[in-house]
């Protein structure tokens, strides 16, 4: 029989668990942007959108995501993870990091972004209205 600690463990182990499915980069021009990652060999996969397409990355599971965004743009690029949910983390880390984009809604569920000790954007989204958005 598995004792509570063990069993609160690993349910803090999987709450914890973080998939890499998207580089992010915030953009300017997205025309301009797409066009250029296209000459380095990439695809688009999709549109979420007029300002947001998802591109394939030769080799790679995961996505390049260009996004017009003002919000976005004073950001910087970097990864997006796949998280189960987005408001446990954020309840759970509000105090200890610095959140830049509060929990959000999404296509695919909810979306923040925070920064990490040097000041690069970190964003987290979960798939709780689609889960199958990510396609794992």
């Amino acid at each position: 029989m598995l004792d509570r600690k063990y069993l609160q463990v690993n349910l803090e182990w999987r709450f914890l668990q973080m998939k890499l499915v998207f580089l992010f980069y915030p953009v300017k021009d997205l025309h301009r942007s797409l066009a250029f990652y296209k000459k380095l060999g990439m695809e688009e996969d999709w549109w979420a959108d007029k300002d947001t397409v998802a591109l394939n990355i030769p080799g790679s599971d995961v996505k390049l995501m260009l996004e017009k965004d003002e919000s976005e743009e004073k950001l910087t690029p970097g990864g997006m993870f796949l998280i189960n949910s987005v408001e446990q983390f954020y309840r759970k880390h509000k105090e200890d990091f610095h959140f830049v984009i509060e929990p959000c809604d999404v296509p695919p569920g909810r979306y923040a972004a925070f920064e990490d000790e040097s000041g690069k954007t970190v964003r987290v989204v979960d798939g709780t209205k689609n889960n199958n958005f990510f396609n794992c």
